[in-house]
């Protein structure tokens, strides 16, 4: 992708979100104050996330029941594809995200010509308030990701990540809860596109903290992808 492709208002952002309604708004407004449109993939919510993130500005699909992150995800990126986005980013609905970092991964896309670049809070960069017991767990993860898909990444679960088109149109995500941020490694590994890594800043907080994967859902998730692969 060429630097002069890269505007705001062709570079969409995704989010998948589940009983947002407390920060969904701000997340959202934020991202359209810097110009980028945004799909909000409202996964099922019985709160109001869907008519606040419309009315921070952001374009709502919804599913009917919820089907888990990576679904949502796929969701939104297809609906992006298919509104003729030149690249897409996809973003946490829980605020740890910040928007002065999308630039970042964009302009790592073109320097490096790549198709992938992924955030990654152990790159110079900064995991604000993170507990010593998740940094433990996303290192143990990077490991297993590192093994099982020869990428030589050092944040494997890592929701801040920009794809050029081309891409986002590689990616056709199955696992359809939170095994999909190993799962879209796998598939780069698959695709043979080039990536990169991108240093980005994420914000813990009592919510977001909250709201994320507990220990034994990632040792769960670890060992049904190995169990998958073994099968193939």
């Amino acid at each position: 992708m060429q630097m002069s492709e890269q505007t705001p208002a062709n570079v969409w952002v995704v989010m998948a979100a589940y009983n947002e309604a407390s920060v969904i708004a701000s997340v959202v407004g934020g991202l359209r104050a810097a110009g980028y449109p945004v799909v909000v993939v409202d996964d099922g919510s019985k709160d109001g996330t869907p008519a606040r993130a419309a009315e921070a500005g952001a374009a709502v699909v919804q599913h009917p029941i919820n089907l888990g992150q990576g679904a949502g995800l796929q969701t939104g990126i297809e609906y992006a594809l298919l509104r003729g986005a030149a690249a897409i980013v996809t973003f946490d609905a829980d605020g740890q995200h910040r928007v002065a970092d999308i630039p970042r991964l964009l302009d790592a896309l073109a320097a490096n010509n790549a198709d992938f670049a992924l955030g990654s809070r152990f790159r110079g960069a900064t995991a604000v308030n993170m507990p010593a017991s998740r940094r433990l767990l996303l290192q143990a993860a990077t490991l297993f990701t590192r093994i099982t898909t020869g990428l030589q990444v050092s944040d494997s679960h890592n929701g801040l990540r920009a794809m050029t088109r081309r891409g986002a149109q590689a990616i056709q995500m199955r696992q359809n809860r939170m095994a999909h941020a190993s799962e879209i490694l796998h598939q780069i590994a698959a695709s043979g596109l080039r990536y990169v890594e991108a240093p980005v800043t994420i914000e813990y907080s009592d919510y977001s903290l909250a709201k994320g994967q507990k220990l034994s859902d990632s040792f769960g998730i670890m060992l049904d992808l190995f169990a998958r692969r073994l099968h193939r």
